[in-house]
């Protein structure tokens, strides 16, 4: 049996693909260490530039490896926190990251090696959404972290009543660099016109917003406080808020239940609060947990963390999600890493959440780059959903969102009893984003693929012999 023919490549030499690497390199810091100027995100589209031309290489393997520096040296600097965690661990972690576009640059390669780069193009934005997915959703070190989404500005996800979801956006982002990639320009570039039509118009048919009135809600930045002094700092703020319905503070805040002066300061100024603590279940076993205190002093809803942290004695997991029916609507509750993963915050959203508040614990020690990254988090699920998200951290950035996914409040960095205070507008419900859909999809199809071309690899290396080749 004769092997299957593959499409003869121009490959790229190694000091065009250190150009590629650098570009892509560069373009990716730039996008994401532009917290002031959030339209510098758009500079992302020069890293997916840069990694989809890093494809043509002359080997499979060696595009895995130029896709595995470049991402180490895109990953490293930007989660260098995780060395002040992890120490010599997080090497292995970052390489973990990178792993995942050395992946998709070495799929790509072996596409175009096999099929061409016309046709290679129309599965640069699956394969790209299919390995994003996988790596943020999906398996036990799942990390959306630092991925096109967050880089992008927010309302880059939300585009009003448009709301592609950041999944989508990388989906895009790598269609509009397939199209630049192949030469087959008004073909690709018609069919990734027509999604991007279909996207916007699901998006707007399923979206709608009829606003409700306005929300008050205060929040107090505090880490590891003493609990005898939280009813203090708790009057504190509400002598700044006095017409506040809800106040919030951080995830362990409470070293365990709700504490009596705490159930008293809510029964005495009848106010809602929403505080993180321990549910504790026996000896060192408990959820992560966070709790609703109601006006009239006891406990009205409870909600635990559903992920916890890896490697972190962080918890259980959550056994269900639930919706807290507030007298303003309905509020979801979801806590710190939660609201990183769609898989938890879009169970929220088929409940019908109108507002999602976001207890979290960011350590100071974790440094100020940590924080920053954590806080794109918010405006960008906001955005996705079209609902308002209150986050308050322990120690930095806490942050009051819109649906638009504007920040209309935040607090200082590492600012200790910090106030953050916002009126926030429930709209009648939010809705899922296509992308939803979309990713697991392009996950599916992903995996399809890698099995396809290493069967292929396989017959090549083992073919079949025929009857007439046993005489020769």
């Amino acid at each position: 049996m004769e092997n299957p023919p593959q499409t003869t490549v121009t490959a790229i030499g190694w000091k065009k693909s250190c150009l590629w690497a650098l570009l892509a390199v560069a373009c990716f810091h730039a996008a994401y260490t532009s917290i002031k100027y959030p339209a510098a995100g758009l500079l992302i589209f020069g890293y997916a530039f840069g990694l989809v031309k890093l494809c043509e290489q002359g080997s499979v393997r060696r595009a895995f490896y130029s896709g595995l520096v470049t991402a180490y040296l895109c990953y490293a600097p930007q989660a260098l926190f995780l060395w002040n965690i992890f120490s010599v661990a997080s090497v292995v972690l970052w390489l973990v990251l990178a792993f995942w576009v050395g992946l998709f640059t070495a799929l790509v390669c072996g596409c175009i090696r096999r099929w061409g780069r016309a046709r290679a193009a129309w599965l640069i934005p699956v394969l790209w959404t299919g390995i994003e997915y996988f790596r943020s959703e999906l398996y036990y070190l799942k990390f959306s972290w630092l991925n096109i989404g967050y880089a992008m500005p927010a309302w880059a996800n939300g585009f009003g009543v448009f709301h592609i979801g950041m999944y989508g956006v990388g989906f895009i982002v790598l269609g509009m660099a397939a199209v630049l990639f192949t030469a087959n320009w008004k073909t690709v570039a018609m069919f990734y016109s027509g999604f991007i039509l279909i996207f916007g118009l699901w998006s707007a048919i399923t979206f709608y917003e009829r606003p409700a009135p306005l929300l008050k809600i205060v929040g107090v930045q505090l880490e590891f406080p003493s609990p005898g002094i939280l009813p203090k700092i708790l009057t504190h703020a509400l002598g700044k808020n006095t017409n506040a319905q809800i106040f919030v503070l951080s995830e362990y805040t409470l070293d365990g239940g709700v504490p009596d002066a705490l159930k008293d300061w809510c029964r005495t100024n009848s106010k809602y609060l929403v505080v993180g603590g321990k549910d504790v279940v026996t000896n060192d076993v408990y959820y992560n947990i966070a709790f609703v205190v109601g006006t009239n002093g006891y406990i009205v809803f409870k909600q635990a963390k559903s992920v916890p942290i890896q490697f972190f004695h962080d918890g259980l997991p959550a056994p269900r999600q639930e919706i807290w029916n507030s007298p303003w609507g309905k509020i979801g509750i979801c806590i710190c890493y939660d609201l990183s993963y769609t898989r938890v915050t879009d169970e929220l959203l088929r409940q019908g959440a109108q507002l999602i508040i976001c207890p979290t614990m960011d350590v100071a020690d974790w440094g100020r780059h940590q924080h920053e990254l954590h806080g794109r988090v918010a405006p960008v699920r906001a955005a996705e959903y079209g609902v308002p998200i209150f986050r308050l951290a322990s120690s930095g950035i806490s942050q009051a969102v819109t649906g638009g996914g504007y920040v209309v409040a935040q607090t200082k960095l590492f600012a200790s009893a910090d106030i953050l205070s916002a009126q926030l507008r429930l709209p009648s419900c939010g809705s899922l984003p296509l992308d939803r859909t979309v990713a697991p999809v392009c996950t599916g199809i992903t995996g399809l693929v890698l099995v396809w071309l290493l069967f292929l690899t396989w017959r090549e290396k083992h073919p079949v012999k025929t009857e007439s080749s046993r005489f020769i």
